[in-house]
């Protein structure tokens, strides 16, 4: 999988940029079907597999593993990914020029590799080195699409990330020259000897530490997600959707993958880093939906969401033991899903008000394309907790979590965090929804070029316009022009976004089969 993902990245730059879309979407649906093999084949038998790379014997070493988890969140991430391609084509053919659209392509296969990269490594040194290429390639597919927001967003995500992955590769520095093993097993059997002498704590508490940060960073854990509004609202829509769903997703999955197969529970007990991430979760899951309250466009508020819900994640890797761990897996997949269909439906709504994402200019667009304004209200519902949805199992569980911690105080600023953030996210997802249901024409009452050269800061607009315009997304005009005649909510947008749908009910109200796995793949990860 991760090979031929290589493969293709190369290819599709060969391609023309029609070809590039379905050969990508094509692959990716191959990559799902193979993805459900290796959760049959670890559910059938139980076992998981490890292959060394090359001949070198620990530390040195390079591996690759596949169980239970890491099975099913390849299958996770190739179908966002997969629902991200079809459901987002018609806007990367208005947003990024003809002649780079296979480029386009070509980076989403490379970033599909580094994707499953980092799922299925078993020395942190990998990890590392396909975490640079999953930020060269973040960065190329946000780039891409060439306006001037896209590319101061571009060079703050990219500082900020290099910034993580400095940070991260010391951290990988440092735990090396402490256990002197890469591969995460040796590297857990010595650190579990030097946690039971009492040794070294100091020095391991600085690694991890470190380590963390860069991580932290690069996923957008509170206070590191600032970069976040610019970067996914400005983003062409699957762009967005990749970024805000899988990318941020794949490095808190590397970062609990290193806590448990190579860090272990024995050193992770002695240290404060998981109280920190606890504290520091709750207090993104609150800022981000105060953050959000405060937005006057729907892409921007959609964006700062993403940070509160990145809070939800690491409060459970606060929590820790099984429980937590598996309420924040279980988030990590409930929240791809939901981001994902928020981010590929806000454009729709956007296109039939004038090509503007304001509030003011939203009114009634749900109304004027229907399909969108459903897919729209069934990811707001989840995001609020509303029972039969996937979001609700989420707080379900992280109230499981923290009651089973045995601590009083977690449990207590759970149950406050859950609440709170509930009420904050009810409160701006429900002023959305009555805002795109309520009557009214909406639209800005100007041409999408005059919006999208504003936007770009071509006209020269003042300090005060130039902030109005940081809220207006529009698309210009030759192009969408040329699109006029081609139905906007073709089976393209309408089997994809049904699927997330589906299956954002599907772990609403069958949660506990998930669960099981998750709790099944974390007893054999760990």
């Amino acid at each position: 999988m991760i090979v031929a993902s290589l493969f293709s990245g190369v290819l599709c730059s060969a391609l023309k940029k029609d070809a590039a879309r379905y050969y990508t979407a094509i692959f990716e649906a191959v990559l799902l079907a193979m993805s459900a093999a290796l959760i049959f084949y670890c559910m059938t038998t139980g076992a998981s597999v490890t292959y060394p790379m090359g001949e070198f014997p620990a530390p040195w070493g390079n591996e690759i593993r596949f169980g239970l988890l890491e099975s099913l969140m390849a299958a996770a991430f190739v179908l966002i990914l997969l629902v991200s391609v079809t459901a987002g084509s018609r806007f990367v053919r208005i947003d990024i020029d003809g002649t780079k659209q296979n480029l386009y392509y070509s980076l989403v296969n490379l970033l599909t590799a580094a994707l499953l990269s980092m799922v299925f490594t078993n020395d942190i040194f990998t990890g590392y080195v396909f975490l640079e290429i999953l930020t060269l390639t973040s960065c190329g597919i946000l780039i891409v699409r060439e306006i001037g927001r896209t590319t101061l967003a571009a060079v703050r995500y990219m500082v900020l990330n290099l910034l993580g992955s400095g940070l991260f590769l010391l951290g990988v520095v440092l735990l090396y020259d402490v256990t002197g093993q890469l591969l995460m097993v040796p590297m857990r059997e010595v650190l579990s000897e030097m946690a039971a002498s009492g040794t070294s704590l100091l020095p391991l508490s600085l690694s991890i530490g470190i380590l963390t940060i860069g991580l932290a960073i690069k996923s957008g854990l509170f206070p590191f997600h600032f970069w976040m509004p610019d970067t996914y609202g400005w983003a062409t829509p699957t762009s967005a959707s990749i970024l805000s769903s899988l990318v941020s997703k794949a490095y808190i999955f590397l970062l609990m993958k290193i806590y448990i197969r190579a860090i272990g529970p024995e050193v992770m007990d002695r240290i404060p880093i998981r109280k920190i991430l606890f504290v520091l979760g709750i207090c993104g899951m609150v800022f981000g939906s105060v953050s959000a309250m405060r937005k006057k466009s729907i892409n921007r508020m959609v964006a700062f969401s993403s940070a509160s819900q990145i809070g939800y994640i690491y409060m459970g890797i606060g929590i820790g033991g099984t429980a937590g761990y598996t309420a924040a897996i279980f988030h990590i997949l409930t929240h791809a899903l939901t981001k994902s269909q928020l981010f590929l439906t806000t454009p729709r709504l956007a296109e039939v008000s004038g090509g503007s994402l304001l509030f003011k200019n939203l009114t009634g667009s749900a109304r004027r394309a229907k399909t969108a304004g459903f897919f729209f209200l069934m990811g707001s519902l989840s995001m609020i907790g509303v029972p039969i949805f996937a979001g609700f199992s989420s707080k379900l569980l992280f109230s499981l979590a923290a009651l089973d911690s045995g601590n009083e105080w977690k449990m207590l600023l759970t149950m406050l965090a859950l609440g709170a953030s509930s009420v904050l996210s009810a409160m701006y997802f429900l002023r959305t929804v009555l805002r795109i249901y309520t009557s009214g024409e909406g639209g800005s009452g100007r041409s999408a070029a005059r919006e999208y050269a504003e936007a770009a800061g071509v006209t020269g607009v003042s300090g005060a316009e130039a902030s109005d315009a940081d809220q207006t997304e529009a698309y210009e005009e030759p192009e969408a022009l040329a699109l006029e005649n081609e139905k906007p909510f073709a089976p393209a947008y309408l089997v994809p976004m049904t699927v997330l749908t589906a299956a954002n009910i599907f772990l609403g109200l069958f949660s506990w089969v998930l669960v099981d796995m998750i709790e099944k793949g974390l007893a054999a990860f760990m």
